[in-house]
């Protein structure tokens, strides 16, 4: 059971939340103006990295606020959860902390059979 720590309700389970996606993606300028091609980017395209990644939570079944947190996509450890208006945290705090458990490589599935 993963616990989510709500910054506005405190730890709760991981069923109340939803996860929102990637964090901190930023609508294009110009948005109005820009091709259908370019706009897909920015609606579908997102960054799936193996190891820290910023991500968007909502807590669906509790106080429905919106917040952020650090996530290790690895092991699944949520390292850091901050409010929306709080500044994000440089993931050089975390770098040094975090290795995969199993010695698997930085990219790929580790599967080389």
């Amino acid at each position: 059971m993963l616990v989510i720590d709500c910054p506005y309700c405190g730890p709760r389970d991981q069923s109340e939340f939803s996860n929102g996606g990637e964090a901190h993606v930023k609508r294009p300028d110009g948005s109005q103006d820009i091709s259908d091609r370019e706009w897909g980017e920015y609606v579908f395209i997102r960054s799936n990295p193996k190891g820290l990644f910023y991500e968007r939570w909502v807590h669906s079944h509790g106080c429905r606020k919106w917040f952020n947190c650090v996530r290790d996509t690895s092991t699944d450890e949520i390292l850091e959860i901050y409010k929306l208006d709080d500044p994000q945290p440089p993931l050089k705090k975390f770098e040094n902390k975090i290795k995969t458990p199993s010695g698997e490589p930085d990219v790929g599935s580790g599967n080389f059979t």
